[in-house]
């Protein structure tokens, strides 16, 4: 395989990446690993030299196999692109977040046959995993239409794929919450425990980052109480039945951010929804995700210029 260096990637294939708000350099390094994983120390992809001759070239169809959202796309692009550099025509790619029924063609590729396999899983393994979060997520989103609360991701990601992960939550209309530990101060149980309170546990947060967001996790009504009182701005209301956070909502009165957490499914999305709560944290959009299905075939050449 001859790698495409990532000065040599297509201009706007970058840019592209980049104005979806990731790392275009971070995103080549990842498929370098990817490929790593597939041809160690440069190897043959042997089952496609052994089969298909060096100068067979093919059209390859990616088509949805069930209905959701497509994320991911341009990444596969950049896969196809590092293995096979100008050598590829892309054509039909769909934006990410595009929404696509069973059947539909999400992108077609046209190149150099034994190129097209060595990059196909790896490019559907991007493809397919954001795909799936970014349905997922569009889910939440569907199920929340008509209420205030907007999804919310968490930090319950793959490791090394967080970038990744919260670029599909926004793919299927979701919010990103913090990025990292350093991006806002979330006070939780244990943190209320070694601090001796939900207000002690602010004020120290205040204290030694007094620029820094802050949100401090509640089970009760009355820390609720205690925290408005301190003048807190972002509240997370952890596990509570959809009529206390109601009665949250009530007490609070628009003075905090309020995001309801905890074990929360789909089926009680609009329930919680119509509580009033400004966000619905939801791990499972990226710990638990089921892939999207994208299969890529190659096409009868005459199809694939619509002359049958």
């Amino acid at each position: 395989m001859s790698v495409t260096s990532y000065a040599a990637l297509p201009p706007d294939l970058v840019a592209e990446i980049r104005d979806g708000g990731l790392d275009p350099e971070a995103v080549y390094a990842d498929i370098a690993r990817a490929l790593e994983e597939d041809l160690p120390g440069g190897a043959d992809d042997t089952t496609s030299a052994a089969t298909i001759s060096a100068d067979a070239r093919g059209t390859a169809d990616w088509q949805a196999r069930e209905p959701g959202v497509v994320a991911g796309l341009a990444i596969a692009a950049m896969v196809f692109r590092y293995v096979m550099g100008d050598d590829v025509d892309i054509t039909d790619r769909l934006d990410d977040g595009s929404r696509v029924a069973e059947g539909d063609v999400v992108m077609r590729v046209a190149g150099p046959t034994r190129g097209l396999l060595t990059a196909e899983r790896t490019a559907l393994n991007f493809a397919s995993h954001l795909s799936g979060v970014a349905t997922a997520t569009a889910s939440w989103v569907d199920a929340l239409a008509g209420t205030n609360a907007r999804v919310l991701d968490t930090r319950k990601t793959l490791p090394g794929w967080r970038a990744l992960q919260k670029y599909a939550v926004r793919c299927g209309g979701g919010v990103n919450h913090r990025f990292s530990l350093a991006d806002m101060a979330m006070v939780k149980d244990n943190h209320v425990i070694s601090a001796g309170g939900v207000v002690p546990a602010l004020e120290a947060v205040r204290a030694a980052y007094p620029h820094l967001p802050v949100e401090v996790e509640v089970t009760d009504l009355e820390q609720l109480r205690e925290l408005l009182a301190a003048g807190c701005e972002r509240i997370l209301l952890d596990n509570m039945s959809s009529a206390m956070m109601a009665e949250a909502v009530q007490i609070n009165a628009g003075r905090a951010v309020l995001e309801a957490s905890g074990g929360l499914t789909i089926e009680r999305a609009r329930e919680v929804g119509e509580t009033g709560v400004d966000f619905i944290s939801v791990g499972a959009l990226t710990h638990s995700v089921k892939v999207f299905d994208i299969g890529m075939d190659l096409v009868d050449e005459a199809v694939a210029r619509g002359d049958r």
